[in-house]
């Protein structure tokens, strides 16, 4: 994926945190703030994105399993093992 195209599907992942903060302000989504990573922030990396991507992946399928248990879980399981990846790609050039 082109880097415009991760920005894009940031954002998009971005308003879905957001729509779900409104329904339950009691999520805070704090792995991803913890990146300081908004996709607003084109000057950082593509890795930067991806990494945040699937960071926010995992905690947006956190916040769905009150509504499906099972898929959820599983969304999360791998989004969080992507993210990782994708840290150690950072970390190792």
């Amino acid at each position: 994926m082109h880097k415009e195209e991760l920005i894009n599907l940031h954002k998009m992942l971005y308003d879905v945190k957001v729509y779900f903060e409104g329904l339950n302000p009691e999520l805070k989504f704090s792995q991803y703030n913890a990146l300081k990573i908004t996709p607003s922030q084109q000057h950082k990396s593509k890795m930067e994105h991806k990494h945040a991507i699937f960071v926010l992946g995992t905690e947006i399928a956190n916040a769905m399993k009150e509504v499906d248990y099972s898929s959820s879980s599983r969304i999360s399981a791998r989004m969080k093992e992507l993210a990782e990846k994708t840290l150690k790609e950072m970390e190792c050039p």
